[in-house]
């Protein structure tokens, strides 16, 4: 059999789980990872910044489903990636961490950059590895399983240079035990039936683990079947298209929302949680029904360690697989189901929360875009005022229609998220929303996107100041301190590193740079310039 380097393995078994970018920027630590990832045929992606690589490769992930790869050197590189693999862990993404290192015995007396990286990334990781080159095809596979596998998230593989680059032998197939889906147990099954069918007020309450465990579609067929109106996380919406009868939008930050969709909660007499993993939720919705009270039927993909919430009945199940088995057993006839017109007062309710009629102002940015731009857009939130908005205002038909960071809300992440999504499907309209700030974080990745030809429309609130913490700075009575800014020429630094850009103050210049934009062979930013303050009354 044919010999290999160790790096190569590893990129091949990458390559056989579907990867086909990675995500970084190298050092001399990692050159032999970058050409066998390469030469397996994974593009190595050269970044402008490891966190922003992160979020580049959760985008591709986003529209393909295959994990993300971050390469990274050893030192400096490795730490500029902590941000997106943390992010990753409490936002359920299957991320694949390889980063150089020195090797073990030259770490014993050479110490420039030497860190321990595997204590650093273990408790942000589900696991970390030690790239050993006997066990290239073993890690690899691991890795990429421990990544994927319920609750998804990153797996670091440390790679010692001469680790990469020693010669094994070629491996063969993937190593994978397989395993038929799990749903509850018979007598389970009748019980849950049993309180559904009895239910007058149903509700479900749909999180990330439904999105991860490819259930949308069931949770759309069980909803409408049974009559059951759906409240989902940020990270779920669109498992039922939000202009369906039966949905009522994300919940879980914008206390206006909560205010119109927790009474809901407490009103049913039965709550379906289906994957629900409350890491997005705020306080409020903190033991947001009583188990005792009310039947709680929850079927999850991990146990529940957090005690956010309690359960009357909970099932540790494959999703799509337990709704179709619950539904079988189920009776399809709840016409009646919150005959008292709740539903539809609280749907009503939610539209007049957060209108969209205003001559102008981050609701007008919001309904012209989504009115603009195709149906089936991709976009991305970065953290801020305006996240907490767009998530209500943006309605979503389709699982991941609007991506952001919503475990560990970190600011930065919708321009390399909107790329990431553009790279795998450069077919779609790809859309980011950022504040002004976050966008000057990550401001040099539009160099990143202007090198890869990308489509991307980047759209940027323009109010010079960190609106949601100058909000609350206010809301306190404390003098403004560390808030505000010189108002940029964002459009300007579009251009400057090769896009277009164009800057609005109004609903009809903002049209015509959307419709520019959608036809466009380059990126554009749009910098839509706002009064500070804008978001006052709205959130």
């Amino acid at each position: 059999m044919a010999q290999v380097r160790a790096a190569d393995v590893l990129a091949q078994r990458l390559y056989a789980a579907g990867c086909r970018h990675a995500f970084g920027m190298p050092g001399g630590e990692v050159l032999t990872l970058v050409d066998a990832l390469e030469k397996a045929g994974i593009t190595f992606v050269l970044a402008k910044h490891e966190n922003a690589a992160g979020f580049m490769a959760e985008g591709v992930y986003h529209r393909t489903g295959v994990p993300g790869i971050l390469v990274a050197t050893v030192g400096p590189g490795a730490l500029n990636g902590i941000n997106v693999v943390e992010n990753a862990r409490q936002d359920r993404v299957p991320l694949i961490v390889l980063t150089g290192a020195v090797d073990a015995g030259e770490a014993e007396t050479y110490t420039h950059q030497v860190l321990d990286q595997p204590q650093v990334f273990r408790p942000i990781t589900k696991h970390s590895f030690t790239f050993v080159p006997d066990a290239a095809q073993v890690i690899a596979d691991k890795a990429v399983n421990l990544a994927m596998d319920p609750q998804p998230g990153p797996v670091h593989i440390d790679v010692p240079i001469s680790a990469a680059d020693t010669l094994v032998e070629a491996q063969g197939a993937p190593l994978r035990a397989t395993h038929d889906p799990v749903v509850p147990a018979a007598a389970v099954l009748k019980q849950m039936a049993t309180d559904l069918s009895a239910a007058q007020r149903p509700v479900m309450v749909v999180g990330v683990d439904a999105i991860e465990a490819r259930a949308a579609q069931a949770v759309r067929r069980f909803a409408e079947q049974q009559n059951i109106p759906v409240i989902t996380t940020y990270k779920a919406k669109g498992v039922v298209p939000e202009d369906h009868p039966l949905a009522l939008g994300g919940a879980g930050l914008s206390p206006k929302a909560d205010a119109l969709l927790l009474p809901i909660l407490r009103q049913a007499d039965v709550v379906l949680a289906v994957g629900y993993d409350p890491i997005e939720m705020r306080v409020g919705w903190k033991n947001p029904w009583d188990p005792v009270a009310q039947k709680v039927i929850e079927l999850t993909t991990v146990a529940n360690t957090h005690y956010m919430h309690h359960a009357t009945q909970t099932a540790l199940v494959d999703i799509a697989a337990a709704l179709e088995a619950l539904a079988a057993v189920s009776p399809s006839d709840h016409a009646l189901r919150w005959a008292g017109g709740e539903i539809d007062a609280a749907k009503a309710a939610l539209d007049a929360a957060f209108p969209r009629v205003e001559n102008w102002g981050p609701a007008a940015v919001m309904d012209t875009c989504r009115q603009i731009l195709p149906r089936d857009t991709v976009a991305s939130a970065d953290s801020g005022a305006h996240r907490i908005l767009l998530s209500q205002m943006w309605e979503c038909y389709e699982p991941r229609g609007l991506v952001q960071s919503s475990g560990l809300c970190t600011m930065g992440c919708a321009v390399p998220l909107a790329m990431g999504m553009s790279l795998a499907e450069p077919e779609r309209v790809s859309v980011s929303f950022s504040g002004d700030a976050g966008f000057l974080m990550v401001a040099g990745e539009l160099a990143t996107a202007a090198e890869l030809k990308l489509k991307t429309i980047f759209v940027v609130f323009v109010d010079a100041s960190l609106a949601l913490i100058e909000k609350k700075q206010r809301e306190r009575q404390l003098p403004n301190a560390g808030v505000d800014f010189v108002q940029h020429d964002f459009a300007a630094l579009g251009r400057a590193l090769g896009g277009d850009g164009v800057t609005v103050r109004d609903r009809d210049t903002l049209r015509a740079a959307l419709q520019d934009a959608v036809t466009s062979d380059r990126f554009t930013v749009i910098a839509a310039v706002i009064e500070k303050e804008a978001y006052d009354g709205r959130l």
